[in-house]
Order: C-alpha cells, then sequence, then structure tokens
C-alpha cells in the first residue's frame, strides 16, 4: 500500500495552498441549533474557489507533480466538482487538462468546466469503466489526477480540518463530533487525519446517500464492498461503486461510523441551508446536514460540526427541490 498521508502532509498542503483558497467561515443558525438541540457549526465549502472543497486536494496533486509531468498534461475523471477543481489548478499552471465526465452530470458542471480549458470527454457512468475512458491518454503520457484515493488529494482535502479546528479554538469551542459527507472517502479520510491529530476524542462520522452507503458497509465489513447496481441518487457529486483502498485504510481508523441518508432527507437539508444559512448547497454536498435528522449523532448539548461539501447545482434542479 502507499504510505498513507500523515498531518505533515496535511500542513505541507496548507503551505501550498495559503493564499489560493478561500478560508471558508464557520456558520451557525439559531432556529437549528433550537431544532437540534445542540450547538451546529457549518463550514461551508461551497463558498470555495470553484463551489467545492475539490480545488484543494486538485492543486496540491498538481503542485506535487514535477514540471516535466504537469507538461505533459492532466487527466482526470469526476463527476462535476473534482473535474472543475483539476479544470481550475490546470489552468493556474497553465497545462492541459482532459477530463472524462458522465454524461448525466449536471450541465452546470460540464459548462464550468469547458470554460476553465479543459477538454471534456463524455462517458456513461454506468456502463463505461472510467479508467479505460482515460486511458488513450494516461498512454500519452498524460498525468492521472484521481477524484480520491490518492495521498496529495487526500491532504489537499485535510485542510479543511486544520482550518475548522483552529476556527472551533477561536470560538472557544470543543468539538463532540464532525459529519463529513462522503464519496470515495478522500474528503472524510483528509478531515479525519486532523481532526484526530488536534482533538482525539471528537467523534468523526461519514454520510452517504442511501443505496451508496459503501463505506459504511465496508466499515461493517471490516473490508471494502461495492454498491449493489441498480440504483441512482440526486446526489451525484457522491456516487462511488465502492471506497478508495488509501481512504478506507485512514478512515477504519478514524471514523465513529457512516450514515446513510434518504433524498427526502437531503432535499429537507437543503431547505433549511437556503432558509437558515442563506446558502445554495448542492444535494451530495448536504448529506451531513440531512444526518442531523437521523438520531444517529448525539446532539443533545453538544457542539457539532458540519461540513457543507459543494454548490454546483443545476437551475432547475434546486428550484424543484426548493419549491417542493
Amino acid at each position: 500500500m502507499t504510505t498513507l498521508p500523515g498531518i505533515a502532509d496535511i500542513h505541507a498542503a496548507a503551505a501550498r495552498l495559503s493564499g489560493l483558497i478561500v478560508e471558508t467561515p464557520l456558520l451557525e443558525s439559531a432556529e437549528l441549533n433550537k431544532r437540534f438541540g445542540g450547538r451546529i457549526l457549518f463550514k461551508p465549502e461551497t463558498l470555495q474557489r470553484t463551489g467545492s472543497f475539490k480545488f484543494r486536494g486538485a492543486y496540491n496533486k498538481l503542485s506535487s507533480l514535477s514540471a516535466e509531468e504537469r507538461g505533459r498534461g492532466v487527466v482526470a475523471f469526476s463527476s462535476g466538482n473534482h473535474a472543475q477543481g483539476v479544470a481550475a489548478s490546470a489552468a493556474m499552471f497553465g497545462v492541459e487538462a482532459v477530463i472524462a465526465m458522465p454524461a448525466d452530470a449536471p450541465a452546470m458542471k460540464i459548462g464550468n468546466v469547458r470554460r476553465m480549458g479543459a477538454q471534456v470527454v463524455p462517458f456513461d457512468r454506468f456502463r463505461d469503466d472510467r479508467m479505460t475512458v482515460v486511458r488513450p491518454y494516461l498512454d500519452k503520457g498524460m498525468a492521472l489526477v484521481p477524484p480520491f484515493d490518492d495521498p496529495a488529494i487526500i491532504a489537499g482535502q485535510g485542510t479543511i480540518g486544520l482550518e475548522l479546528m483552529s476556527q472551533a479554538k477561536a470560538l472557544g469551542v470543543s468539538l463532540d463530533a464532525v459529519a463529513i459527507p462522503c464519496g470515495g472517502g478522500g474528503l472524510s479520510s483528509g478531515i479525519s487525519i486532523a481532526v484526530k491529530d488536534a482533538s482525539p476524542g471528537t467523534a468523526v462520522w461519514a454520510v452517504e446517500p442511501e443505496h451508496f452507503d459503501d463505506t459504511r458497509r465496508s466499515l461493517a465489513a471490516g473490508a471494502r464492498v461495492s454498491n449493489d447496481p441498480g440504483y441512482n441518487s440526486i446526489c451525484d457529486a457522491i456516487l462511488t461503486a465502492e471506497p478508495g483502498i488509501i481512504t478506507f485504510e485512514i478512515n477504519r481508523r478514524n471514523l465513529a461510523g457512516a450514515i446513510a441518508v434518504s433524498e427526502d432527507a437531503v432535499r429537507q437539508a437543503m431547505r433549511d441551508a437556503m432558509a437558515q444559512l442563506k446558502l445554495v448547497v448542492e444535494p451530495g454536498g448536504c448529506v451531513a446536514l440531512a444526518a442531523l435528522s437521523s438520531g444517529q449523532i448525539d446532539l443533545a448539548g453538544k457542539c457539532v460540526a458540519v461540513v457543507l461539501s459543494g454548490g454546483n447545482v443545476d437551475f432547475a434542479t434546486y428550484a424543484g427541490i426548493m419549491a417542493a
């Protein structure tokens, strides 16, 4: 196995990202605190460059490549948020980027990637193997920028955890728990390293859509398991077949557990984010807020941080959920 990233790698990533990322604030809603019976602090990566946390890991990965490697260009596969992070990072380095994206990805995400200068190669997320789609570009010498299962990607995402713990300390609060959206596990594993380094007693929870709860089921099984085929979800940003090898190894050590949430709970969480926080949050970015209603996280009298991981959602989809 590749050496697992640690807190030193996250600090190094923070230094590379300094001045380039938004240090997203912690937000609070008196209404949501009252509803859940605790103090909830929201970390809105919806306000991050490219509208999600993914820029952090993508830029850190490109920074870790040699100038010669970057010069041959980079290739990635993504449902949209990682694609935007890679496209933005490649543009900053002045290198070519090719992104394989599901044909059914939100039009906003596809359009944003193209506007940033990357080439989009569409594929069928249910029928096509992503590595087969990008193989011709790898054979040309382009460097792969994976969406989650990579030490540099994980370290970049872990910078959120550094910010979160520093901001909580500045507020004079101790976090009882942190809830994090989870697809392949790059975000939850990276943040968990930073959280556990600063506060070993803080419980870290991953949150997934129902039927795509591969991390939850893998933790229960003690080994990586895949999702059953035949399902779809509005949470397009976090639909992965199985946890990553590196991410699962970190998550199994650091997580208190993982929670699966329904689409109805996600829709309500999106409406709560708009009404109470005045934030546009995409479905996959809102699952951790949805988990607060699950009863699986102890909230009574507690202080809990919730990561809102992205806000890139098509207008029509968002309007339909808000109007329901």
